[in-house]
């Protein structure tokens, strides 16, 4: 690991978290990679999806989001991004709300990385198919080293993990285990 990484925990919200069948052994590797993070002072960066009331960013024409605009109307958008309570954010640690399916559309996650001068980054969330894939595309085009912790992410199609993971995302990242990485 080195001083130049940022481990981000992605999309590891309670509604996205409750899509998946048995989500204890993922959020008990996800606390893992979190505290291991914490002790070699990497920062750890959360990643939300949200929207403000009513969903004004969501075209109904997006296959994903807009089926979810009408349902916003009556969501206070502060209840939709809180992160799971096992992988609660430490009061120095930044939470980015990111519009789309990448973690880097429509969020600021560019600019603080750069701040940072983190060149490198570990990736965990939910869903291996969704957020994980979409942002290591575009990482990967960012030019950023990447790792992707293969048992730190979860997708409700377990085969569809299985080929990202051992297939797909070893030709821009390097694919490793919790224990392998820490």
């Amino acid at each position: 690991m080195q001083n130049n990484t940022a481990l981000l925990v992605m999309d590891m919200q309670l509604p996205v978290v409750a899509r998946l069948g048995n989500p204890e052994t993922l959020l008990g590797n996800v606390a893992n990679a979190i505290a291991n993070a914490r002790a070699v002072q990497i920062p750890v960066i959360y990643v939300v999806v949200g929207f403000r009331a009513g969903g004004p960013e969501i075209s109904r024409q997006n296959k994903i989001f807009g089926a979810t605009k009408d349902r916003l109307s009556g969501v206070n958008p502060n209840e939709m991004t809180k992160v799971h309570p096992r992988l609660t954010p430490a009061a120095n640690e930044l939470v980015v709300v990111k519009r789309r399916v990448s973690a880097f559309t429509g969020s600021d996650l560019e600019v603080i990385l750069r701040a940072q001068q983190i060149q490198h980054i570990v990736l965990t969330g939910i869903d291996t198919s969704g957020v994980v894939l979409s942002t290591l595309r575009e990482a990967a085009d960012k030019d950023y080293r990447i790792t992707v912790l293969a048992d730190c992410c979860g997708d409700a199609d377990k085969e569809v993990h299985r080929v990202l993971t051992t297939k797909v995302f070893v030709s821009q990242a390097e694919v490793m285990t919790l224990a392998d990485w820490g």
